[in-house]
């Protein structure tokens, strides 16, 4: 065989690839590049697997099939490149990293969507906590990339706007944010549709004839607080009622803090005739106020909470709320990994429906 030979004919490179060798002897990263049609210093940062450089997958699989054509046979390549199937959107091993987990409900239900998604796939997922910690987090991404990920879904617990670390975008997978987002819209992002959501929970009580609607919120500096105020006021604009600042009693998610904002509306020379609690927590401490004054529910006050936890549908009445839709989130990530193998590119913050569902707390009061 001609050393003139194209090194990127298939019959050069299966020649190469019995023998072991180039036409001159020993494989260098000098052969591999040309074979690869890239430059050596990329040769280099593939096989020795470089972190923080930023190359396509496409360059990387050239490399590597290149390397292994040839006969490469470095100790650190064979470790570190071992063959991998291609990931396809259809099988393969999916990394979930989650800054809370342990104390988080709303974590194991995206992971259990994407689980279910994954296992109907064929995908195995591999989780990991990081507590969003600047040293351990990108451990603990370093060691799913280890073990042969073939995308991420990276969540946080609390809804916001989050400034991506760097180490993301040199991962060379897809990468997914669940219930997170980045401004340069970077990667697919999946959040609820908060506003819509506090929008229809006051919208329902407004259908029931009620017009003394109050609301017990959320920490006011997290974004699900922010925006489920915002549906409510924009459902009295809608309908309108006039908004009464009273009638808003800052909560922070707790039953205690929904007992003592109850016992606060309670007070005002003219009460609501409905409660729109922002999360169900809060909602079972407002149970307890009006059950404590001697208020039956719906009949005297008609409540409404938010996320659908377990606890909703065995409280006495049972609880009108709106479901957080961690489950369809996760199933959601998983089924957007092919769009993002695409390449980088803009992508716009998919925003899911938080539904309401009706139970018994809930009653038609007269106009």
């Amino acid at each position: 065989m001609s050393d003139t030979a194209d090194p990127r004919d298939p019959g050069t490179l299966r020649h190469r690839r019995a023998t072991g060798k180039t036409a001159k002897g020993k494989v260098t990263m000098t052969d591999i590049a040309r074979a690869a049609g890239c430059s050596q210093a990329t040769v280099s940062f593939v096989l020795n697997n470089t972190p923080g450089i930023r190359l396509s997958r496409q360059t990387r699989d050239r490399v590597i099939e290149a390397a292994r054509d040839l006969g490469y046979t470095a100790p650190a390549f064979a470790a570190l490149h071992k063959p991998a199937p291609a990931f396809d959107g259809l099988d393969g091993v999916i990394g979930f990293a989650v800054d809370q987990l342990a104390t988080s409900p709303e974590a194991v239900v995206a992971i259990e969507g994407a689980r279910q998604a994954s296992w109907n796939a064929g995908n195995v997922l591999l989780v990991a906590q990081t507590l969003g910690d600047a040293a351990m987090e990108p451990r603990a991404i370093a060691a799913l990339t280890r073990r042969g990920i073939s995308a991420l879904i990276y969540m946080t617990i609390f809804t916001r706007e989050i400034t991506a670390p760097d180490y993301l975008y040199g991962l060379g997978i897809p990468v997914i944010l669940l219930n997170c987002y980045t401004a340069d819209y970077a990667f697919p992002s999946v959040v609820p549709s908060e506003i819509a959501g506090g929008q229809n929970s006051t919208r329902h009580l407004i259908s029931r004839g009620h017009r003394r609607i109050a609301t017990i919120t959320g920490e006011p500096w997290m974004q699900a607080a922010q925006d489920r105020l915002k549906g409510y006021r924009r459902a009295l604009a809608t309908a309108d009622i006039p908004f009464d600042p009273e009638l808003v009693v800052e909560g922070d998610w707790s039953a205690s803090a929904g007992y003592a904002a109850t016992v606060k509306l309670l007070a005002l020379k003219d009460r609501p005739t409905a409660i729109f609690c922002q999360n169900d927590r809060t909602a079972i401490g407002c149970y307890e106020a009006l059950k404590e004054a001697g208020l039956h529910i719906p009949q005297d006050i008609s409540v409404v909470g938010y996320d659908d936890e377990e606890i909703a549908r065995h409280l006495f009445p049972p609880l009108t709320t709106s479901i957080l839709p961690h489950m369809a989130m996760g199933q959601w990530a998983i089924e957007q990994f092919e769009v993002a193998t695409h390449g980088r590119g803009r992508y716009p913050i998919t925003k899911l429906e938080c539904p309401l569902v009706e139970r018994e707390s809930v009653r038609k009061v007269a106009g």
